[in-house]
């Protein structure tokens, strides 16, 4: 009985570190959001005020905002098929074929992280201006566009893709490079083709990493709100850049606090999903 103790004394030293942080970095923060949210809006220096209340919850699910909703939806869903069309192929190229390479080309792949992600929507923003590279480019074939391409719904997807590429890349990489490829080979000499080997073969063995991948692509981006302010207009409002507005130029921590929140329950249950999905996957 003492060993066991004393084995269970020694989890409990190893894991108060972890449990601390996350104590005081996400816990502690996240229930001073919920204590917002349920406060009194003041247009003063506290910003809240009690009476606390449930008017902000009420607001943020004012019908008003259900186009602003789903269209953070949306964007967060195409950039996620716009990422795993990318990302699959590479993964699976690097994987299969990366050979001496690959620890190079992994690396390239990281390489945006190398700078600030802020400047990196920034020179997106000057490509896609009116009179930026890419409006330039397609106007010697008769494709340019007034205004350029900034303030449109693709620009907005094109910015959180290729920030968030790399969250699908690398999780495939790790199914794909685990897969048994001699099961694709067996595949084909029991007379599969390409597409029927892959849907049957191919898919179900690397689904764990296209789940992980779309999940670290998915979450993030229906909270971005940098892209959609610098690469969007008022047109291209998501509940992220609402709420940063709330906490900014509206004086609205309440109604901020409660989007905040409303996100936060939609993420959960996401994961939630994507954990069911997992296990029955495997």
């Amino acid at each position: 009985m003492s060993g066991r103790l004393a084995a269970q004394l020694k989890r409990h030293a190893l894991l108060s570190p972890a449990g601390l942080w996350l104590a005081l970095f996400l816990l502690a923060p996240l229930a001073l959001v919920v204590q917002y949210s349920f406060a009194t809006r003041d247009t003063g220096v506290t910003h809240v005020v009690l009476p606390w209340t449930s008017q902000a919850y009420r607001s943020a699910l004012d019908p008003a905002f259900l186009p602003i909703f789903g269209r953070t939806l949306l964007y967060a869903l195409a950039t996620t098929a716009v990422c795993l069309l990318l990302g699959f192929p590479l993964a699976w190229f690097i994987a299969r074929h990366g050979g001496r390479w690959r620890t190079a080309l992994l690396a390239a792949v990281l390489v945006p992280f190398w700078s600030s992600y802020l400047a990196r929507i920034y020179a997106w923003k000057a490509l896609l201006d009116d009179d930026g590279l890419v409006n330039q480019a397609l106007a010697v074939i008769g494709l340019n566009a007034d205004g350029g391409f900034l303030r449109t719904d693709g620009a907005v997807i094109l910015g959180l893709s290729y920030g968030f590429l790399p969250f699908m890349v690398l999780p495939l990489y790790v199914a794909c490079e685990r897969f048994d490829h001699r099961l694709a080979e067996a595949s084909y000499d029991l007379g599969h083709g390409r597409i029927s080997t892959f849907c049957r073969i191919v898919l179900p063995g690397v689904a764990p990493g296209v789940l992980a991948g779309s999940l670290l692509v998915l979450v993030p981006a229906a909270g971005d709100f940098v892209t959609p302010k610098l690469l969007g207009g008022v047109d291209q409002s998501t509940f992220g850049s609402v709420i940063d507005d709330q906490f900014r130029s509206g004086n609205n921590w309440p109604l901020g606090s409660a989007m905040a929140v409303l996100l936060l329950v939609l993420v959960v249950v996401v994961l939630v999903l994507r954990g069911r999905r997992g296990e029955d996957v495997l």
